[in-house]
């Protein structure tokens, strides 16, 4: 069964590329603000790099227990960057989320569960048609317990055969991170008559919905 979950899953993310990024207004990025691994005394935060970042955000969002997800960029080594810049390749930066979650509600464990279930980790610097190291499978640990619990779990995936290849997700400690251009904040929310959400988010989002029915957040 767990087999079968992954796969079902994963075979949605090679349908289409975010190239369609490009046809999105360019809204020049103003005083983006650089944020810490801190948080609220009651929550925490978990990093994650699936791909891009449009598809697991909306996924993400529906957890009950996270109180909030930001698309942008981390693991690399120019400040502030823009999305232009990540998408040449040459930041170091990947796309990823921001979690910030209660964990007397959800715990990492299961974001985790979430975090391998809804992209493919086996494909190196690849989403789909999405290549690049901006597009890299990577878990940004925010302590030495995270890393220990991403390290347990991609093990135990790889010796179960959950996935026919190997997986290739990167564990790098989290440092900064730099929130995403104010147009890829919610995008799914904010565009979900548009192409791209309808025919490659919404249907890797209803898949997800069955799957993970019971920690999806009450209407």
């Amino acid at each position: 069964m767990l087999r079968f979950l992954f796969i079902s899953i994963v075979s949605l993310a090679g349908l289409n590329s975010c190239a369609q990024k490009n046809n999105t207004p360019k809204i020049k990025k103003e005083n983006k603000r650089m944020t810490n691994a801190t948080s609220t005394a009651s929550l925490d935060t978990a990093t994650f790099g699936t791909g891009c970042f449009w598809c697991t955000e909306a996924i993400f969002q529906q957890l009950e227990g996270v109180e909030k997800v930001t698309s942008g960029y981390s693991g690399g080594t120019v400040p502030n960057p823009t999305y232009e810049q990540v998408c040449s390749k040459t930041t170091g930066h990947a796309e990823c989320l921001n979690i910030m979650y209660d964990p007397k509600k959800i715990s990492f464990d299961e974001l985790l569960e979430v975090f391998w279930q809804t992209h493919d980790p086996t494909t190196l610097n690849r989403q789909g048609a999405d290549a690049g190291p901006q597009y890299r499978s990577v878990v940004f640990y925010h302590n030495d317990e995270q890393k220990a619990k991403a390290a347990k779990y991609k093990t135990e995936l790889d010796k179960s055969g959950a996935f026919d290849k190997p997986i290739v997700t990167t564990l790098e400690p989290f440092t900064v991170f730099y929130p995403a251009e104010d147009y890829h904040q919610n995008y799914y929310r904010n565009n979900t008559s548009q192409g791209y959400c309808q025919f490659v988010i919404r249907p890797k989002l209803e898949k997800f919905e069955k799957v993970f029915k019971s920690k999806l957040k009450k209407n």
